[in-house]
């Protein structure tokens, strides 16, 4: 079969919507325009009832009851409303946050604001494999802490953090627990109540639905969290967030969620095999092919490679076809390493070589032998141009040598 070019790999970044998702989405801009918040007609009942159903939806995802689904405009919005929301409404009990070094910058960022107003944060450090330790978790705790937050899969290496450990540790110490979930709800089964998560962050476009809408699951019992609204007036979504919903969106990511519920077991497996025929073909062919991150505690669709002696911007344009990323596609373009990278040790040689291929549930076998051969060509093309590898063999670092420009 014909492989039709370009090849989408940056699942990672966003998704197509689904078919089955749009096709629920189309009334909802036509016909079915009511606004769910106008409940003395028809119009406004039709936009409500599926609103309420898409929140059926979304919880049965993870295992959460539908009033205990805020709607958003997306996972940014989500984490910021999380982690701020926390720390206004419980300021008085105490004003320490405990995260870690490779969560997504909507979480860091959100932190560092808190900061300059006061607020103190522990930044923990991962391993290796990029997992946070647990008993750190643990240990960083005090009387004054309010919230741990920590990812439940990251966006460049699909590393898959021990979620359910951090969890008993923060319910055993009364302190509430928020999960950047975006990578990981629709990929992975996510349980909240299974996992002790307080609050859950989730975006549509990252499961097959459209941009611009997402959702936060916020306890409503043992523990009930209250949150500080960030954004006011209407009251809607239980006074936790204002503003007229995005039906359309909104009915999107109720059905991606549905889908997602029914397909992840098969999907998952699919894309594992795909991921490891990547992997086994890229490191049976090429020498200095470096995984990035654990392979047991990883999303199945996920591979973050380092290709030694190799210039990473170039291999990235050499790969003119397919769509991969060298690093989070949420952040600007700079020439800096990745920052998850270098929290994991990885050196700047290896850091800036890396590409992130980030499967989905349309890629087939034939675009991953595909994306082999192509990477394999590119990479033994640029080290043969490159005076790199000869410098690597002669036994001189890389990371310490300064290149002259003309």
């Amino acid at each position: 079969m014909a492989v039709k070019l370009p090849i989408y790999m940056d699942h990672h970044a966003t998704t197509p919507v689904d078919p089955r998702v749009l096709e629920a989405m189309l009334p909802y801009f036509g016909e079915k325009f009511g606004n769910a918040a106008s409940r003395n007609h028809s119009f406004g009942w039709a936009a409500e009832e599926a609103v309420e159903t898409a929140r059926r939806q979304i919880a049965a995802l993870v295992g959460a009851t539908a009033k205990e689904i805020i709607f958003t405009s997306g996972a940014t919005e989500s984490d910021n409303l999380m982690i701020k929301g926390i720390a206004e409404m419980y300021r008085d009990k105490g004003k320490h946050i405990i995260t870690q070094v490779t969560e997504h910058k909507a979480v860091l960022d959100a932190c560092k604001r808190l900061e300059k107003q006061g607020y103190e944060v522990t930044y923990l450090p991962v391993q290796n494999d990029g997992c946070v330790n647990p008993d750190e978790v643990s240990a960083a705790i005090r009387p004054t802490t309010i919230l741990i937050t920590v990812m439940y899969a990251n966006n460049e290496i699909g590393t898959i953090q021990p979620i359910r450990e951090i969890g008993r540790i923060a319910k055993d110490h009364g302190v509430f627990f928020a999960v950047d979930g975006v990578q990981a709800v629709g990929k992975i089964p996510v349980d909240v109540q299974r996992d002790n998560i307080d609050l859950l962050a989730l975006s549509a476009h990252k499961m097959y639905g459209p941009k611009g809408v997402g959702a936060l699951y916020v306890r409503r019992g043992n523990p009930r969290v209250q949150l500080s609204p960030m954004v006011e007036g209407g009251g809607h979504e239980r006074g936790m967030r204002s503003g007229t919903l995005n039906v359309p969106g909104i009915v999107g990511l109720g059905k991606a969620c549905e889908v997602a519920r029914q397909e992840m077991e098969t999907e998952s497996t699919r894309l594992l095999a795909m991921r490891e025929r990547l992997r086994e073909g890229l490191q049976d062919r090429l020498d200095g092919v470096t995984v990035n991150g654990s392979l047991e505690r990883r999303l199945p669709g996920n591979l973050n490679v380092s290709f030694a002696n190799t210039d990473g911007e170039s291999l990235l344009m050499g790969l003119n076809d397919i769509a991969v990323s060298s690093g989070s596609a949420c952040s600007t373009a700079t020439l800096e390493a990745s920052y998850v990278l270098k929290a994991l040790g990885v050196g700047n040689d290896l850091a800036h070589t890396a590409i992130r291929f980030g499967l989905g549930r349309f890629n087939t076998e034939e675009e991953v032998d595909y994306a082999v051969e192509k990477t394999v060509q590119v990479v033994t093309k640029l080290r043969e141009l490159s005076p790199i590898p000869e410098k690597a063999k002669e036994g001189i670092e890389m990371e310490k040598v300064r290149w002259q420009t003309a």
